[in-house]
Order: C-alpha cells, then sequence, then structure tokens
C-alpha cells in the first residue's frame, strides 16, 4: 500500500531537484528522488538510535554497572531492574 504525498517547493529546490532527475541526473522521476531521500533519512536516524545505545553501554561499563550474564534473558533483565532500582 502506497500514500500520495504532495509538496510544494520553492523555485530554488524545484530547480535542484530538476536537476537530479531525467536523463542528466541519476534519478529518473522526483518521486524515486524523494523516496530515496526518505530512506537515506529514516537509515540515519536509526544508525544515531544504534550509536546513542552503543555509547549508553560504553558509559555503564565505565560507570561499573556490568554484571556477568546468567545466559538467561529474562532472569537478566530482572537482576538489571533489581540493580537500577537500588542504585548499582
Amino acid at each position: 500500500m502506497s500514500e500520495r504525498i504532495n509538496a510544494r517547493l520553492p523555485q530554488p529546490l524545484a530547480e535542484f531537484v530538476s536537476r537530479m532527475v531525467g536523463e542528466t541526473g541519476l534519478y529518473e522521476t522526483p518521486s524515486e528522488y524523494v523516496r530515496d531521500l526518505i530512506r537515506r533519512d529514516l537509515e540515519r536516524r536509526e544508525g544515531e538510535l544504534v550509536r546513542e545505545a552503543i555509547l549508553t553501554g560504553y558509559r555503564d561499563l565505565a560507570a561499573g554497572r556490568v554484571f556477568e550474564s546468567s545466559g538467561d534473558f529474562k532472569a537478566d533483565m530482572e537482576i538489571l531492574e533489581r540493580k537500577e532500582a537500588n542504585g548499582w
């Protein structure tokens, strides 16, 4: 399923899109270009979330907020919740 989105562009942006589309551009249609821009933005934002999660893990490690895994995810999450509730 797809949904149509209409957007009004100021002249400089419309001219830029025109250069990106067609025989001399990288994309066949303006829609293809917009879809690619949205996909790239989505990937960038997801990457930022992953980077922030990794940094949070490093900060926890540096602060000593670590424990040995039992190998049981559910049990480990219970341990983590208890430790966080008690301020580590």
